[in-house]
């Protein structure tokens, strides 16, 4: 079995691994950088950027109050941006070394489509080869989405989340345009290392993909950092400025309002980066370069798969490409394998951080659906109060006459590695009785889930009762 995998990011890559271990032949095509943008430009240097931030918040407002007093804290730009790099070339290169175990033949160089099942690729010294296989995998991820606003593409002041992670110098004003995951990261990040914040966003709410208890308590944090807010906000130009740059918006009433800084962020989302690929000449379904894709990563071509981020209807993450990848393979390979995102959690490295998997409750109501919730404050929580004093919640949505898991929200610390015990429990479709029947060891931040688990049935232990019996 002869396997042609187009990208080399969280999604290409683990497939190319997985074909090896089913005794494939893998050849994987890769333009840029192997990891993708996960590794070189998005989750993992976001996340240095996040750590250095956070322990400078803890230091600088729990510190005092724990009996770490610093003086003179100084965030050292330079050495924040070298760890980052140093993290993310560390990983790049064990990839590489994964790779070379496993046999994946590894190609530089740009694929495009010459036609249905067959490519043509241009290897970085500018020589072309014709190439086909019994299957092709696109894995080409995406790319930061540029809106059309004027004066947007003139201004070097203006960057998108890739240059917001290899800044030379801090800057001390920064206008983030779009509330979502991308944008409130890297604006938490910067207010803890002392920029001036301003969120402008056009919709009337931010963070839609998670639970609106969740997102009010993160949403109110960032606020006690200095962060500000501005909704239904639309931008309508950027302009220069003696400072950087001019953001020029309209607020809710119509009135024209205008936020200057140093540095303008564009954090509007993603696109597919499929625009090199011809898809035309290769006779693929697509939604704007999106391509479709059923549910064991099948296109509408016969042999010809697509995985992650330029998938059309499915979440843009690292973990949802990686696990299309397994699934796209092990269909190659002759196994049943389909992806189900009912599984797949959404993680916002907001501060605190910010977890969902499952329905959130906004979504219950609107599917009409009986549920019932139950709700743990982490001030109730050892290990909570010692890591952040306390703050943020867990919040479990069950369906009413069975109890079953609908979806887990968290927000607070450790909460990205909790959810995963939620994931579980959707997969097996586990019930609250379950959760409360599972010992969970004292003193760790995991006690809150199944706090909020027996508060479904009103029998929460470290918190007062709730008006519900069992």
């Amino acid at each position: 079995m002869k396997i042609i995998i187009i990208g080399g990011g969280p999604g290409g890559y683990v497939a190319a691994i997985r074909a090896s271990q089913l005794g494939a032949d893998v050849t994987l095509i890769e333009k840029q950088y192997l990891g993708g943008t996960c590794l070189n430009v998005g989750c993992i240097p976001t996340k240095c950027l996040l750590h250095s931030a956070e322990l400078a918040e803890e230091i600088r407002n729990q510190g005092k109050e724990i009996g770490v007093e610093v003086s003179g804290l100084n965030i050292n730009f330079d050495k924040i941006i070298s760890h980052k790099n140093d993290i993310s070339k560390r990983l790049t290169t064990g990839i590489a070394g994964l790779l070379k175990m496993n046999k994946v033949k590894v190609i530089e160089g740009a694929a495009e489509f010459t036609s249905p099942g067959k490519i043509s690729v241009v290897r970085t010294d500018g020589t072309r080869e014709a190439m086909s296989a019994d299957a092709i995998i696109i894995a080409a991820g995406s790319v930061n989405a540029r809106p059309p606003i004027p004066g947007l593409n003139d201004n070097p002041s203006v960057i998108d989340s890739t240059g917001a992670l290899s800044l030379e110098k801090l800057p001390e004003s920064m206008v983030v345009i779009g509330g979502g995951v991308i944008g409130l990261e890297l604006a938490c990040a910067y207010a803890a290392f002392g920029t001036k914040i301003t969120v402008v966003e056009a919709a009337d709410h931010m963070l839609p993909m998670l639970d609106g208890e969740i997102c009010r308590v993160g949403i109110n944090h960032m606020k006690k950092m200095g962060i500000e807010f501005h909704l239904e906000c639309p931008v309508q130009a950027i302009e220069e400025s003696g400072k950087g740059a001019t953001v020029i918006c309209k607020d809710k009433s119509g009135k024209e309002i205008k936020f200057s800084a140093e540095k303008v962020l564009v954090a509007v989302g993603r696109r597919a980066n499929t625009e090199s690929l011809n898809l035309a000449a290769g006779n693929l379904e697509h939604d704007r370069g999106r391509i479709k894709v059923n549910e064991r990563m099948q296109t509408n071509v016969p042999g010809v798969y697509a995985i992650g981020d330029c998938t059309f209807g499915h979440v843009q993450l690292a973990h949802t490409a990686s696990a299309m990848g397994e699934a796209a393979v092990e269909n190659i390979c002759g196994l049943d394998s389909v992806y189900n995102e009912a599984t797949n959690p959404t993680c916002v490295y907001i501060f605190p951080e910010a977890v969902a998997v499952g329905l959130t409750e906004e979504k219950c109501k609107e599917l009409d659906l009986a549920y019932s919730v139950g709700r743990f404050q982490m001030a109730g929580n050892g290990k909570a109060l010692i890591i952040n004093g306390g703050e943020g919640m867990v919040k479990i949505i069950a369906g009413k006459k069975y109890g079953e898991i609908l979806g887990v929200h968290m927000i607070g610390p450790r909460a990205t590695d909790l959810i995963s015990e939620a994931a579980i429990a959707l997969g097996a479709e586990l019930t609250v009785d379950e959760f409360i029947s599972t010992i969970h060891s004292h003193p760790t931040v995991s006690e809150t889930v199944r706090e909020a688990a027996l508060d479904v049935y009103g029998r929460c232990i470290h918190a007062a009762p709730n008006r519900k019996k069992r």
